[in-house]
């Protein structure tokens, strides 16, 4: 048993060589393509597609809706960590009020999230804290 173990690769190798010869190339050029690189780099794309493109874009997508909702009154964090109601907006600026009578413009591109309260999280429609 041991010895029919051992001897499985050298059919392997052997294999190849056998069906140059009788076959052609069509048979033993089709196997050699799905055993090549190109399989491989196409199941590394997919693996990065999943893992890294599709996560990033959706949540680009979710910024840009967030943007978009963007409503007066909505308390807001900015990408810098000031916390404060908009009081205005225009197409690529937002007038936030961060204490009674202080104003400051920042670009809507900077606001990160929309807080409800003091600094908490919004809530999502499923009730739970972000």
């Amino acid at each position: 048993m041991l010895d029919w173990l051992m001897a499985s690769p050298v059919w392997a190798l052997a294999a190849p060589q056998g069906a140059k010869g009788g076959g052609g190339e069509a048979a033993g050029g089709l196997g050699g393509l799905l055993a090549g690189p190109l399989p491989m780099l196409i199941l590394m794309f997919v693996i990065f597609y999943f893992l890294l493109i599709r996560p990033q874009q959706k949540k680009a997508k979710q910024h840009r809706e967030m943007l978009a909702n963007l409503r007066k009154g909505d308390q807001v964090v900015t990408a810098g960590g000031i916390i404060g109601r908009i009081t205005g907006l225009q197409d690529q600026i937002v007038i936030l009020e961060i204490a009674p009578q202080v104003r400051v413009k920042v670009s809507r591109g900077s606001i990160t999230g929309v807080t409800s309260g003091a600094g908490a999280p919004a809530q999502d429609s499923g009730g739970k804290k972000k």
